[in-house]
């Protein structure tokens, strides 16, 4: 190393902190300012090992090595330790130190993988800010055997530099990681949200969730794991964005590593033979899953007396592992309370259904049922007649008959077109038309163009509402004439049913419950949307629903009804 002066010392330092500034990628950083100092100081070769807290180092930069280190594409740099990297291990390394024999290049001379050109000593300083250690540079010379004092500093000085850069850089990229995975969150969330109203089994919603971590983020692997006692099995195992089936375990697996999880840790880097063996199912896809990291956190399954883990496989480096442990935390926690989110939404649609059922039953016990009743006791009456040789009252009485059986038959055919809705293939529009034409009702329909992506759900949604509405105006509203309109205005669908029937009064609440009103409330509510009801006496109901059309582009069909 060439004798520098104050002034050259300064001029180094200077040179150094203007490269440290001039990049955001920590190893093309390294490598510019290994070349620099090296430049500056009239050394000879140097390289910089990243060592991270579990002990796995990167050989991040090097300049310069001879040919015996180079060999196999620098495989010598790349594994085992050596003497400088145990006293790193081992605390002894906190400052700049004079000369170490470096036992890599001792050893490419024993295996004589090439000239080492002189190279036998180095001098190493560790890379670190404050107290906190996080790699290791390596400089010399050919047949250099010692370091001034002034040396030593120099070298300090410019490894403190690095560390501060790469600080920097590790914070700016844990920010990066941090918004690019809370964005990636967000999506996952609203995805998961749409999947609720699709009525899907528990174990198929979750199964669901996890095919939506595939598509929404980067991780190389990702599996839903149960414990069980001691054994562990492999409930969904996928590597890149293909599910792998019929995996299972079938020897109970040591995960002592799990314990803590959900007591003192949140989640959990994996240090065990479970993760080689997920490693190892994970490359069946791809030989090369590039997977630095493996992360567990545990899930609450109330259906489950196992132990549910989620475990992902992470092929950045190993110091973004806390963001993207947080990062699944927050994803359990959104699957958890989809979940329940899920079984209140089930519940509901089996309040709806119990109450459907129950005002059907209303309707053929308040119809069909009296109307048979009435033609059980017109039959009686007229046998009566034809005994008494009464014969044209008994015509007259048979004739009642046809037309109460006519309307019971009418009726009974309404109750089980809404047990059994007629297809909506044609479209909405054609189905009340036709819906209407059965009850004696015309249906005089405008919409938009607009309307042509509505969506299966929404079409069964007003579907319904509108038949519930012509059932409605059949019984009570003495017309046989309807206007109905559906529309898309300020970002809404609007739907529209208008008679110029005899009208109710809405104070009457025995009424309106009857109308099936709260079960066109609850359609609507589910939708996100608005139902409004007005009617007055002798001038006619009018009846709005207003669904945002997110809702029409976001929910799924939903057939439980």
């Amino acid at each position: 190393m060439k004798p520098l002066s104050h002034i050259q010392e300064l001029t180094t330092l200077k040179t150094i902190a203007e490269t440290l500034n001039q990049s955001n990628d920590v190893f093309a950083m390294l490598e510019v300012v290994l070349e620099k100092l090296l430049d500056v100081t009239g050394l000879t070769f140097g390289w910089i090992f990243l060592i991270e807290d579990n002990r796995e180092y990167t050989f991040a930069a090097d300049r310069n090595l001879p040919p015996g280190l180079l060999h196999n594409e620098k495989t010598l740099m790349q594994c085992g330790s050596c003497w400088c990297m145990d006293q790193y291990h081992d605390e002894q390394l906190n400052d700049a130190v004079n000369i170490i024999s470096c036992r890599r290049l001792r050893h490419a001379r024993e295996v004589n993988s090439g000239d080492t050109c002189g190279f036998t000593h180095h001098a190493t300083v560790p890379l670190k800010i404050g107290e906190y250690k996080f790699g290791i540079l390596n400089v010399g010379a050919a047949n250099k055997d010692h370091f001034t004092l002034e040396e030593l500093a120099l070298l300090q000085s410019v490894a403190y530099q690095i560390g501060v850069a790469v600080e920097r850089m590790r914070l700016h990229k844990i920010e990066q990681r941090r918004a690019e995975l809370f964005s990636r969150l967000g999506h996952f969330s609203r995805s998961l949200n749409s999947s609720i109203s699709a009525g899907l089994l528990h174990n198929q919603f979750i199964e669901r969730a996890i095919e939506l971590l595939t598509i929404h983020f980067d991780w190389r692997g990702i599996t839903l794991l149960a414990k069980s006692d001691q054994y562990y099995q492999l409930q969904a195992l996928y590597s890149g964005k293909i599910m792998l089936n019929g995996i299972t375990v079938s020897a109970p697996i040591e995960a002592d590593w799990l314990t803590p999880i959900g007591n003192n840790e949140r989640f959990a880097q994996v240090h065990s033979e479970l993760a080689g063996t997920l490693i190892k199912h994970w490359g069946k896809q791809d030989h090369s899953p590039n997977i630095h990291t493996v992360l567990a956190t545990k899930m609450s399954d109330r259906d489950s007396s196992a132990d549910i883990y989620l475990l992902i496989g992470c092929s950045g480096p190993p110091f973004l592992s806390g963001v993207d442990g947080d990062a699944l935390c927050g994803i359990v926690e959104h699957i958890q309370a989809a979940c329940q989110q899920a079984e209140m939404e089930e519940t509901r649609r089996e309040l709806i259904r119990a109450e459907e059922r129950n005002r059907l039953a209303r309707d053929l016990h308040d119809s069909v049922s009296q109307m048979l009743f009435s033609i059980s006791m017109t039959a009686k009456g007229a046998n009566a007649l034809l005994f008494e040789q009464n014969i044209a009252a008994a015509r007259h009485a048979i004739t009642d008959m046809g037309s109460m059986s006519q309307e019971a038959l009418k009726e009974m055919r309404s109750l089980i077109l809404q047990l059994r809705p007629t297809t909506l293939n044609n479209g909405i529009v054609t189905a009340l038309k036709e819906y209407g034409t059965r009850l004696g009702i015309t249906v005089h329909m405008s919409t938009c163009e607009q309307l042509k992506e509505i969506s299966p759900l929404i079409q069964e949604t007003l579907w319904r509402i509108g038949q519930e509405s012509l059932n409605n105006i059949s019984k009570h509203a003495a017309t046989d004439r309807v206007e109905m309109a559906l529309s898309i205005h300020n970002g809404e669908l609007i739907f529209v049913v208008q008679d110029k029937g005899c009208g109710m009064s809405l104070a009457d609440s025995t009424a309106t419950g009857g109308l099936g009103l709260s079960i066109m409330r609850e359609r609507v509510d589910s939708l996100g949307g608005r139902l409004k009801l007005t009617s007055t006496l002798n001038e006619g109901t009018l009846l709005e629903v207003f669904i945002p059309i997110a809702a029409t582009l976001n929910k799924r069909e939903d057939k439980s009804l």
